[in-house]
């Protein structure tokens, strides 16, 4: 199979970084600088076990890749893009007939638990994976991906549940390239887990990863506040044992020479100045659910509207305290 990964930031990079490394048939799409990074040096992977210089090939749109009946896409985007990026991809042709909607099967590599909705709409065959891979994408062309042994956790299923044979072959393509890939038939309790750690990308962001106790305790706030409305809802998870008991111990983070200072996704966007973040999708997640199922949701809908007056205004992370994000969370 040839992976054709759209967005190849920090997840996607990663992912498709070592693929190729291990003798996949990788496409990277990317845009602007980091395309044109991309295409020129190929990829930087930078890791533990050393900087990796990979020519991996890349496009910067869709009719650029001439798709074949054997690709996987895999979306990488931030949910904010899914849609555009969904409906460049579904209509393009597919040697040997029909579209890539119709005939290819989609991995939605992304936090949340929006995307796979959105993909469903327009792919036939949508899996789900559960990314647990710290990833830093600042620089265009370089990815830092820090963890040792396994580069990451991907448990990975067809969406809204079931395994199929597609699912296992690319989990063994992705074991074989330095990750643990566990097919699941309930991938979406996995993605639920992972959106209960997300609801604090946006403190990350907002006051930077160095926000010290008051960051912390706001982070929890929101978490406890997740915990409740998810309850609510009925919605099963991974409880926190489960995920110990599959990555502790085979994913630690390690240091990296030359590596770029890590934070959260939604720290990285702010870095980055992309003028967007992923809030509406992971504490406005919480506020949704909590507002079908009324409960009462101030913590996670303050930190969503913060994140995104910031991301809009393009503040850097750090330039709201802790200590005034708490006040604002409290006036909310």
């Amino acid at each position: 199979m040839r992976y054709v990964v759209i967005g190849a930031g920090a997840v996607g990079g990663a992912i498709g970084g070592r693929l190729s490394q291990s003798g996949h048939d990788v496409v990277l799409v990317a845009r602007g600088v980091h395309y044109e990074a991309l295409r020129r040096d190929g990829l930087r992977l930078l890791t533990p076990d050393g900087t990796h210089r990979l020519p991996v090939p890349v496009a910067d749109r869709p009719e650029a890749v001439e798709l074949r009946p054997d690709d996987v896409l895999v979306l990488a985007v931030k949910t904010q893009d899914s849609v555009a990026a969904l409906d460049a991809w579904a209509p393009r042709p597919v040697a040997g007939g029909g579209t890539a909607g119709d005939r290819l099967p989609l991995v939605c590599a992304q936090n949340g638990v929006e995307n796979e909705r959105l993909a469903l709409r327009r792919f036939r065959r949508v899996h789900a994976m559960c990314v647990w891979l710290p990833a830093t994408y600042l620089e265009p062309g370089e990815v830092t991906a820090p963890c040792a042994p396994f580069t990451g956790m991907l448990h990975l299923g067809r969406y809204p549940s079931g395994a199929d044979e597609t699912a296992r072959r690319i989990a063994a393509d992705l074991e074989a390239s330095r990750f643990l890939a566990p097919v699941v038939p309930d991938v979406m309790r996995w993605k639920y887990a992972k959106l209960l750690s997300n609801v604090a990308n946006a403190v990350d962001a907002v006051c930077g990863p160095d926000g010290g106790a008051e960051a912390a305790a706001l982070a929890e706030r929101a978490r406890a506040e997740a915990i409740t409305v998810l309850d609510a809802a009925g919605i099963d998870r991974a409880s926190a044992a489960e995920q110990s008991a599959a990555r502790d111990g085979k994913m630690d983070m390690r240091p990296v020479e030359g590596g770029a200072r890590g934070g959260d996704s939604s720290w990285q966007s702010l870095v980055r100045g992309t003028g967007s973040v992923e809030a509406d999708y992971l504490n406005g997640e919480i506020v949704l659910l909590g507002r079908l199922h009324g409960v009462p949701t101030p913590v996670n809908e303050a930190l969503r509207r913060t994140a995104n007056e910031c991301a809009r205004e393009r503040r850097a992370p750090g330039t709201i305290t802790a200590a005034r994000l708490t006040e604002i969370v409290d006036t909310a």
